[in-house]
């Protein structure tokens, strides 16, 4: 028996990682698709139901299906309007997916992942660690566009009697962070320790976030959608909303003397001040109530994380990039 995995955003930090974990594992398969034509909306569902059509076509008798949703260009300081272009092109993703779905009625059960956002769902929340069972409260467009985005998924997944695993990532980190974006603290601190320009950082030293090594993230994805496939097969499809963290509080004063003592040498910080930092809370521990089992494994210690993430970008500094 075979789970074969369609990732959307497969050269993304976390997408990138989740082909890695699949690689890993003897009783999962990649399903290898062309990208989706993402600057033509008018064709996105389209391509989305070919794609999931000749997913299904590949199934033996046994076998699973999923699709880990990966994928994401908007960040906190993104606008309104691309919020509304972003969740828009979800959902007629999510609508080719439905069609090739009911086209192979009675087909193998499946399950659908949606990488949402702790930092975003809970921004103004209330009395941390938060559980699953925390009001989410954001305070940004991005919180509101990843509850929009889940929402839409457990619609869509309850409508096709499959599973769904929105899973609330904490601040990921690790080789293959896009510096494109203002995203990423730790592979920002990073690059500017190898570089003559300083990491700015915009927010006090002592606030609280939880590091999770994105390895680490991508085994608990798969852990979580064979759950969900189970619970599909058995006949009690869930759409479940998961918290995605290690459950340790870190603070960036921490972030930064680790970081002297792996590289043995002080900090390239540059303290300041930005509006964005409104749109950031202090204390962002996180913590999971929800199939708390799968939480049980060894995760990579913080300075090893740190310690693999300086060594990427020393590598692509020497290339030039």
């Amino acid at each position: 028996m075979t789970t074969h995995a369609w990732v959307v955003g497969a050269r993304g930090l976390l997408g990138s990682a989740v082909v890695r974990r699949i690689a890993a594992r003897d009783d999962w398969e990649r399903f290898v698709a062309d990208p989706l034509p993402w600057s033509r909306p008018d064709l996105v569902a389209d391509a989305a139901e070919s794609i999931v059509a000749g997913l299904l076509a590949r199934l033996a008798d046994g076998d699973d299906w999923c699709i880990v949703w990966s994928a994401g260009r908007v960040i906190t300081s993104s606008s309104a309007e691309e919020f509304a272009a972003e969740l828009a092109q979800f959902e007629s993703i999510l609508e080719g997916v439905a069609r090739a779905v009911d086209a192979g009625a009675g087909t193998a059960p499946g399950a659908i992942f949606y990488a949402s956002s702790a930092g975003g769902v809970y921004a103004g929340s209330a009395n941390p660690p938060f559980t699953e069972d925390s009001p989410p409260v954001p305070i940004s467009g991005y919180g509101d566009f990843k509850l929009a985005a889940e929402t839409v998924l457990s619609g869509v997944a309850e409508r096709l009697s499959v599973g769904s695993v929105s899973g609330r990532i904490a601040n990921l980190y690790g080789p293959g962070q896009s510096l494109d974006k203002m995203q990423g603290l730790i592979s920002h601190l990073a690059r500017a320790q190898l570089s003559p320009a300083p990491a700015s950082v915009y927010v006090s030293l002592d606030t609280l976030r939880d590091y999770i090594y994105v390895d680490d993230c991508a085994d608990l994805i798969l852990d979580c959608l064979a759950r969900a496939i189970a619970l599909t097969r058995a006949g009690r499809p869930l759409n479940v909303t998961k918290n995605l963290a290690t459950g340790q509080g870190v603070t960036i004063a921490s972030l930064i003397a680790q970081l002297k003592s792996i590289s043995k040498r002080n900090a390239n910080v540059m303290l300041g001040t930005s509006a964005a930092a409104a749109l950031q809370a202090h204390d962002l521990r996180i913590a999971s109530t929800v199939w708390p089992d799968l939480d049980e494994r060894d995760l990579t210690p913080l300075p090893v994380g740190m310690h693999n993430t300086l060594d990427e970008m020393r590598t692509l500094m020497q290339r030039g990039r």
